[in-house]
């Protein structure tokens, strides 16, 4: 009881200490959510930054099977400047718009059986500031670097932390996915070095990371799109030959004066320009013009005009894409109902967008590689896990692949197919300080098969799936009756690799 009693008045002093400036409210109904949310959601801001200058806002959202013995997740969605409730209705919270029932007026939600939370908690961060509905109290808060994200998370979990001392304990894990998946590391070694090793508090029980398609070194991830492209047959063998001899081996800064170099990457641009790079099945949205360059564009998202998501969706003649999907939210978020039940700051944002266009342009991408940091990490004993989606052109497979394998980690594990259902979902390669899965999406017919694939969150490169959490045990079965039969040896048939510190990841 004394003990007790110490560790309260500790933490008591810690919030004064660090002047702890949060706000925080337990939702309990949602406009389109008939009654009561089967599951905890709270909303909040808390401040971080020079004076407080900065206000993030964030989603927390209780495991739905053990709050107290469950992970803490971290989740930072892609962008730069993408908001973090895209992480929450498009890839791992418990709602999903239902797309199919909407009707015009306010969207309705259905329950997502696959969602993370079903065991973990999970925060779902607006970072940097400007993104989704965080914001600064002057122009020089604004200003944002991968540098600043990173200490910019870390103080606001520190923050969170203290606000929430019952989670202090439980495992935490940093996941993210495309230039969130950059950032990710940096926060695990921000945590590590910068707070724990440093002796500062809260000390935070931080076991690894998860990423799935993610930025390591943004000029070299977009390099390999061009070998990719040729590996998926979207460019044939001689132009794939001509640009590989005369580029050497450069394709997104090539020297300017190289004029056949130059030639052969037109060539290759002409092909892909009408390509979704974010899965190259699926139909590109026409709004989306001028068209953007395969080989030039950005991890960063071009600023989406809500005039045109919302024209597009009206549009009959335009087949299905991703960014349909993304009217919901807008008319979602901007509803009143919606700002009051969310408890958003009047005044703060005018207007919510789903990715922040602006920021990409301000943002200063300070930290070229994150390499070294992915590199320091294995050797604390943390777990990770890195995950790739076959068809995901923006950040391609086998640069990943490429990356992971010059850690010259050891290997544990050759390569094999992991299975769900029966049916190989991907493939898989483990290290004792890392793990990578390579997850197929592998169906023609996108439009008609999309419900049943969606259904089964098999294969969805963009959709971190549960199934990379809570089939491990499915996994460890599979490994065990696989290697059982075949002789181990190193093979690399297909590009990837997984990597992880054990098979326990965010699992009890």
């Amino acid at each position: 009881m004394f003990l007790s009693c110490i560790w309260f008045l500790e933490l008591l002093l810690l919030s004064l200490l660090f002047n702890v400036n949060s706000a925080q409210t337990i939702v309990k109904s949602l406009p389109g959510y008939p009654g009561e949310l089967p599951f905890k959601l709270e909303t909040g801001y808390v401040s971080v930054g020079k004076n407080d200058t900065v206000q993030l806002f964030y989603y927390f959202i209780e495991s739905e099977r053990d709050a107290v013995r469950d992970p803490l997740v971290l989740w930072l969605t892609g962008g730069i400047g993408c908001s973090a409730f895209s992480g929450l209705v498009y890839e791992i919270g418990p709602l999903n718009f239902d797309a199919e029932s909407y009707n015009g007026s306010l969207p309705s939600f259905i329950l997502n059986p696959y969602s993370w939370t079903k065991i973990a908690n999970i925060i779902l961060l607006d970072l940097p500031v400007g993104t989704g509905f965080s914001y600064a109290t002057t122009s020089q808060g604004y200003l944002s670097s991968d540098t600043k994200s990173t200490n910019d998370a870390y103080m606001f979990l520190q923050k969170w932390l203290l606000n929430h001392p019952k989670f202090i304990n439980n495992r935490l894990y940093i996941a993210g996915d495309s230039y969130g998946g950059k950032i990710a590391p940096m926060v695990v070694l921000e945590i590590t070095k910068g707070g724990n090793e440093a002796g500062l508090t809260p000390h935070m029980s931080i076991e690894g990371y998860l990423i799935g398609n993610p930025a390591m070194n943004v000029p070299k991830d977009m390099n390999w799109r061009v070998p990719y492209a040729h590996l998926l047959a979207l460019i044939s063998d001689e132009y794939y030959e001509r640009a590989k001899s005369s580029c050497d081996g450069e394709y997104m800064n090539p020297n300017p004066n190289n004029t056949e170099c130059q030639f052969a990457l037109q060539l290759i641009k002409q092909c892909t320009s009408d390509i979704c790079l974010s899965h190259i099945l699926e139909p590109i949205c026409k709004f989306r013009a001028p068209k953007l360059d395969g080989l030039k564009w950005d991890l960063t998202y071009f600023e989406e005009d809500p005039n045109d998501v919302l024209l597009l969706s009206s549009d009959q003649e335009n087949p299905k894409c991703r960014f349909t999907d993304y009217v919901l939210s807008y008319v979602w978020m901007n509803n009143p109902s919606v700002r009051e039940a969310l408890q958003i700051r009047k005044g703060t944002k005018e207007k919510w967008k789903r990715c922040n266009g602006s920021l990409p342009i301000s943002y200063d991408q300070d930290v070229t590689s994150v390499f070294d940091h992915h590199q320091v990490l294995s050797t604390k004993g943390y777990q990770a896990l890195v995950y790739s989606g076959d068809h995901d052109m923006m950040i391609p497979y086998i640069g990943t692949l490429r990356w992971i394998r010059d850690l010259n980690l050891t290997l544990e594990e050759d390569w094999r197919p992991w299975f769900l259902n029966g049916q190989i979902a991907g493939f898989v390669f483990k290290f004792l300080a890392l793990t990578y899965y390579y997850v197929c999406y592998i169906f023609s017919g996108w439009r008609s098969h999309r419900p049943r694939i969606q259904a089964k969150r098999m294969f969805c490169h963009d959709r971190p799936m549960v199934l990379l959490l809570s089939f491990v045990d499915q996994e460890r079965k599979a490994s065990r009756e696989y290697f059982s039969t075949v002789t181990r040896k190193i093979q690399f048939k297909i590009p990837i690799l997984l990597f992880q510190s054990s098979q326990k990841i965010l699992v009890r």
